[in-house]
């Protein structure tokens, strides 16, 4: 679904590939600036008895879990409503933390960082022997990798799956949003973009994904949360339509 707020030609528009709150869109609006909004991928929670089974075992037991997405932690607290899980959780700042706190209020959180990466060097650092990673099933090797590297044992989770849902763009931005790797190759496998086209990641790995399809300038979340990306981008292009003006004067 496509969400477009109509503008005079000569302001900057952004693509969010994910939606947005409609506040968010209003507040690009006062500072010029359009955005639309087109979700490039889907994700639906993994339901078998398999799973549930699986969870209700983990939820029974004070162990050591990592959970690197907001889609992993409501997927978890779909399958443990009514329980309260005792666990020491390591998970990524901002967006994700929130949840966990939320939904995990008796357990833990041991450890964050903004990264996969970064948060499997507080795990080496604190010398878990084991971890529970719930994850996705396109989730990247980095943190995985990492910690088998340093004889942690990991057993891997899949709670969500991600669907990609390309869409061929019809118009040329002068900035998009990128929110995972997945929405970044789903893009990519429909589009191109021109030269002058800003690109904005919510971290180090979205980042890395869109390098491996364009050169043009990427800019980085302060943090990773999707109100921290799209405020860099606002006030990025916010900051150019004030530059503008003062050579006009």
């Amino acid at each position: 679904m496509q969400t477009t707020l109509n503008m005079p030609e000569d302001k900057f528009t952004i693509l969010s590939t994910r939606p947005l709150e409609q506040a968010v869109i209003i507040e690009a609006k006062i500072k010029d600036i359009e955005i639309d909004t087109i979700s490039f991928i889907r994700t639906e929670p993994v339901k078998n008895s398999f799973l549930q089974k699986r969870i209700a075992e983990i939820v029974e037991s004070p162990l050591t879990v990592i959970i690197t997405s907001m889609n992993a932690a409501e997927a978890v607290a779909a399958y443990s409503q009514g329980l309260e899980p005792r666990w020491l959780i390591y998970c990524l700042g901002t967006a994700t933390k929130k949840i966990v706190e939320q939904h995990f209020p008796e357990s833990k959180i041991v450890g964050e960082a903004d990264n996969a990466s970064l948060l499997a060097d507080e795990i080496i650092k604190n010398k878990e022997k084991k971890v529970i990673f719930f994850c996705g099933d396109q989730r990247r090797d980095d943190l995985p990798e990492k910690l088998t590297g340093y004889n942690i044992l990991v057993e891997e989770i899949i709670v969500y799956n991600t669907i990609a849902t390309p869409y061929k763009v019809d118009k040329d931005y002068d900035g998009i949003l990128f929110f995972s790797s997945s929405a970044v190759k789903s893009f990519f496998s429909l589009n191109t973009i021109t030269a002058r086209t800003v690109l904005f990641a919510i971290g180090t790995t979205t980042a890395e994904s869109i390098k491996q399809y364009s050169a043009d300038k990427i800019i980085e979340s302060d943090h990773p949360g999707k109100q921290s990306l799209v405020e860099r981008a606002i006030n990025y292009f916010g900051n150019l339509n004030h530059t503008n003006e003062c050579i006009k004067k």
